[in-house]
């Protein structure tokens, strides 16, 4: 792709730090983002955070409104590398899973499925039931790729943060991105 696009969705669940912290290790990048994020986020950043939605906004290259489902990542031919939902709800899972979307985060998640470009849920709930799992597995079957946040203990983490960059950087990979964020294993 000449020039290389990635969407970024930021959804309501608990973990905003991982969509933020992606943001910033994106702007390293020749790749250019495209925001979008759910009203529910805006309200989780203020319970997890000091930030504001305008500092995340600023942080991206392109900031779509949620309600805007004609913008172009809403069309699958605006190419792009594909979507990364971080962090991803339960009720964003489930209507990306079902192919009812209403908002632009579930729409142009449904481009990135409809069109074969990767699509990335960083799924935050637990525990987990039947139903959630038998969501998760249809999204699988679709082409999605599944990536609850997770932290690798092999990496010896000192801190949340180490925790963030360390997932965050195993997400960029299945895009081929290298953010010097993950601690490789090597036994």
């Amino acid at each position: 792709m000449a020039h290389p696009r990635i969407i970024i969705g930021i959804s309501g669940a608990s973990g905003i730090a991982y969509g933020i912290r992606m943001l910033e290790l994106l702007r390293e990048h020749p790749i250019e983002t495209h925001l979008v994020v759910s009203r529910a986020a805006e309200m989780t950043l203020g319970y997890e955070t000091d930030l504001n939605p305008k500092d995340i906004k600023a942080l991206a290259d392109i900031t779509h409104p949620i309600s805007n489902v004609g913008a172009c990542i809403a069309s699958g031919s605006y190419p792009t590398l594909g979507m990364i939902i971080a962090p991803c709800s339960v009720r964003t899972m489930s209507e990306i899973a079902t192919g009812v979307t209403s908002s632009l985060l579930t729409r142009a998640a449904d481009v990135c499925l409809k069109d074969r470009r990767k699509l990335v849920l960083m799924v935050r709930e637990t525990p987990l039931h039947t139903g959630h799992l038998r969501t998760m597995s249809a999204l699988s079957e679709m082409g999605a790729i599944i990536a609850p946040p997770v932290p690798a203990h092999y990496a010896k983490p000192q801190s949340i943060a180490d925790m963030v960059d360390h997932t965050v950087g195993r997400i960029l990979d299945l895009f081929d991105i290298s953010t010097n964020t993950v601690t490789r294993w090597d036994p």
